[in-house]
């Protein structure tokens, strides 16, 4: 485990340090939960991302919703945020891309097969952009493996993997694909980090470009007192 580790995190390191100088960005997201009871949770979530590394940051996001999951298999999602893309050239060159109000139901699918999790996600997104309103989904398939404990807790060690699909309601219906492939780590009840490698291809969409990033990403849990 401690090899596999070690690799991944040195793939990391060189695909930042290429992408000083070819165009490789960076993802950052912080994700607050506040759990209510066993079945609802709120959450919160902000993203910043640029087109270098850490440089010409062209977008960020806020979004906010509710969690509920009736079971360990299903959870349902409905949420909403702001979420802004910039010019190209700098950080936050105006005028902007896209100024978009967006608000999105959200249906996951989970199977544990041993200590191999699997996860289907579909989200509807309706969007009020600086274009009109578009309708947009997407369809994510994702699998996550613990590597030095059989289950998820405190202090497992974790890879995961995932590709998701986007789709319009109008010609040419594709629009983009996402491929994720992260390293993380379970600190604590509260706290979750993972870092990783964000490949993403856009067809025909003009309010962001397809890029590769280096993916940092924080999850922190609320507790009641």
């Amino acid at each position: 485990m401690r090899h596999i580790l070690l690799l991944f995190f040195f793939t990391l390191v060189g695909l930042a340090l290429h992408g000083q100088t070819n165009g490789f960005g960076s993802w950052n997201v912080l994700h607050l939960r506040y759990p209510l009871n066993r079945k609802w949770t709120l959450f919160t979530e902000g993203q910043i991302r640029s087109l270098r590394f850490y440089s010409n940051f062209h977008y960020h996001e806020w979004t906010g919703g509710v969690i509920y999951r009736p079971n360990r298999q299903v959870t349902l999602t409905l949420a909403i945020g702001d979420y802004d893309t910039y010019r190209e050239g700098g950080s936050f060159v105006k005028p902007k891309n896209n100024d978009e109000l967006r608000i999105w139901p959200q249906l996951t699918f989970i199977q544990e097969i041993g200590r191999v999790r699997l996860e289907h996600r579909y989200r509807s997104e309706q969007r009020f952009t600086l274009n009109g309103f578009r309708l947009r989904f997407r369809s994510r398939v994702g699998v996550q493996v613990p590597l030095n404990t059989k289950e998820m807790k405190v202090g497992t060690v974790f890879v995961s993997a995932s590709n998701e699909l986007f789709f319009t309601d109008k010609p040419a219906y594709f629009e983009r694909n996402r491929l994720l492939l992260l390293c993380g780590k379970r600190f604590s009840d509260a706290l979750t980090a993972h870092i990783g490698y964000v490949h993403q291809f856009d067809y025909r969409i003009n309010d962001e470009t397809g890029r590769d990033f280096l993916q940092v990403a924080l999850q922190y849990e609320l507790k009641k007192r």
